[in-house]
């Protein structure tokens, strides 16, 4: 791990937080390829830009409210101020999902678009920013593995630091780095499979079923405080939103494609 990426010396030192370069760099990356696709498919790219903004924002807000809420609320209501430390780590993707999805249908209605269609633009990118996401992740110690033992060579074990969100010296499953290669994957799946889709929405959708099944797994490796149970069943809430990722995929498969199909007679 690494928190602190470097000091710039004014005003007595200033932080450079590597998890905040990281997801800055992640949406950066996502943003070049969303106005790299939106010009090959012939859409506006400086109007796919201007959406990345506003889902910035969403996703940022949505990811730190999921993360208030479901980890320590009476931590944050006795210190409000600690909910704008966002360098230090605890934004959940989920939540950032959530409030980009809602953003996202607001703006491409106001502006007369298919939000069906600019998922397909968005989709990879997505993949893409979060492949940096959860290496900064990684730097600072949150969204840590379950412990494992200490013959795993694969093992990570992370250094007394007090930045540092995981436990000290203990051997734990690499949760972060296997999240981050599964979406560089997807990322990839998704580039190759673009050009072949047969509707509007399958490349979104493809995506969905992807990492809802790709976050199902390696949460049952996750040890952190954000894997709350659901109450009553053995999944966590993570898992639970994951399987409500297949079946928004699996919905808009059969509505899409049949719609795709009705059209070609």
């Amino acid at each position: 791990m690494h928190p602190l990426l470097f000091t710039i010396p004014l005003f007595g030192g200033l932080p450079v937080h590597t998890y905040g370069v990281l997801v800055a760099l992640g949406f950066l990356a996502g943003m070049t390829w969303v106005r790299y696709e939106a010009r090959r498919l012939g859409e506006n790219p400086d109007l796919a830009v201007d959406l990345v903004f506003y889902i910035i924002v969403a996703a940022i807000l949505g990811s730190r409210l999921y993360y208030v809420f479901i980890t320590d609320y009476a931590h944050f209501k006795t210190d409000p101020v600690s909910f704008f430390r966002l360098w230090e780590g605890g934004l959940t993707f989920h939540g950032g999902l959530i409030g980009a999805v809602i953003v996202a249908v607001w703006f491409l209605r106001r502006h007369r678009r298919s939000f069906i269609k600019f998922a397909d633009i968005f989709a990879p990118g997505v993949s893409l920013g979060h492949t940096f996401g959860r290496l900064g992740c990684f730097m600072v110690g949150c969204c840590h593995g379950r412990p494992v033992g200490h013959d795993a060579w694969w093992a990570l074990t992370f250094p007394q630091h007090p930045r540092c969100f995981a436990p000290w010296g203990v051997p734990l499953f690499p949760t972060q780095p296997a999240e981050a290669i599964g979406n560089f994957c997807i990322f990839l799946i998704l580039v190759l499979l673009r050009k072949r889709k047969q509707f509007d929405g399958q490349v979104f959708a493809i995506y969905l079923m992807l990492y809802g099944i790709l976050r199902f797994v390696v949460e049952m490796y996750r040890g952190d405080a954000t894997k709350d149970p659901i109450p009553g069943t053995p999944l966590s809430m993570a898992q639970g939103i994951s399987v409500g990722l297949l079946v928004v995929a699996l919905v808009i498969w059969r509505v899409q494609g049949k719609g795709a199909r009705d059209a070609k007679g």
